[in-house]
């Protein structure tokens, strides 16, 4: 996105520039910020101004960004992706297991970001990547990407407030006694590690929702809705009430027959940035997921929730 441009109401007359655009119309500071100093503009009826510009019922505002950098590590490649939906502002997309969201030190390539930028290469968006909702690398599903940093700014305040709405699928080991309930318990970093998490009193709180959807022998199908969005959230909240997911080997899980955790978003629903409508997307279990299931099916016996 080069531009937007708004024409002023009598209702914000009075407003500082600043102010307008920043509870009006959910420009971050972070973006007024490179505006100021990498190359964007302000203009109000067609003259530069600086945020602190009183506006008059009938000006039009004009908002020019600045070009978008990216990462030396966002290297475009060839990799497929499987959109579910995409317009100029958002990208819905479907991650396969085992591929990491971005770049990191553990994955310099071949993560869904490098993808993204060579399908942005290929369209000519002159765009980085804007994850809002990330997924672990092993866990599937639907996952939300800003195509610029104005939905970005918009759809991350959304987020905070959540209105940004995600459901998963897992599978974990065990049955539950309570067939739907809430999981509150606060998580923080594990000692002496930078990746794994466990409930502490010293952590954040972290909400999770959860209802048992279908139970085998002796695992659970799950449909599980985050109220917080803590790392490894819905992964440690299971662990710690001694139900992991199946194939999660950093918690506990079995990996017998599964050697990813089963976890997989299939909802999402958001207010688009720039329209506001609500979109909704659902998708079916993950195709290694719903094959766990059925070999799991002939070897027991179904068993009816009451």
């Amino acid at each position: 996105m080069d531009n937007l441009k708004w024409k002023i109401s009598k209702q914000y007359e009075g407003l500082l520039l600043r102010e307008y655009l920043l509870q009006v119309r959910g420009i971050s500071r972070r973006i007024l910020t490179a505006i100021k100093f990498e190359g964007g503009r302000l203009l109000v009826n067609n003259s530069d101004v600086n945020v602190r510009h009183q506006l008059l019922d009938s000006d039009v505002v004009e908002v020019i960004f600045p070009p978008e950098k990216r990462s030396e590590l966002l290297v475009p490649e060839p990799i497929p992706l499987d959109i579910v939906y995409e317009d100029d502002d958002v990208l819905v997309l479907n991650k396969a297991p085992h591929m990491a969201t971005i770049p990191s030190s553990h994955h310099l390539s071949h993560t869904l970001a490098n993808g993204i930028i060579h399908h942005y290469n290929l369209q000519q968006i002159p765009y980085t990547v804007h994850v809002v909702t990330r997924l672990d690398r092993d866990t599937s599903g639907l996952l939300l990407i800003a195509k610029h940093r104005y939905s970005h700014s918009i759809l991350f305040s959304e987020q905070h407030e959540a209105k940004v709405n995600r459901h998963y699928q897992a599978i974990i080991a065990g049955q539950l006694t309570e067939k739907e309930g809430v999981l509150d318990y606060p998580i923080d970093r594990a000692p002496d590690s930078i990746i794994e998490r466990l409930v502490a009193s010293t952590g954040k709180r972290a909400v999770t929702h959860y209802q048992v959807k279908e139970e085998l022998a002796d695992i659970s199908l799950l449909d599980i809705q985050l109220e917080t969005g803590r790392t490894h959230q819905i992964r440690v909240h299971f662990s710690s009430i001694s139900h992991p997911l199946i194939g999660d080997s950093l918690y506990g899980g079995d990996t017998t027959k599964l050697q990813r955790q089963a976890l997989h978003c299939h909802k999402l629903a958001f207010n688009h940035p720039l329209t506001k409508k609500r979109m909704e997307f659902e998708i079916p279990l993950a195709n290694d997921l719903e094959l766990f299931l059925q070999e799991f099916k002939e070897e027991v016996t179904t068993k009816p929730l009451e």
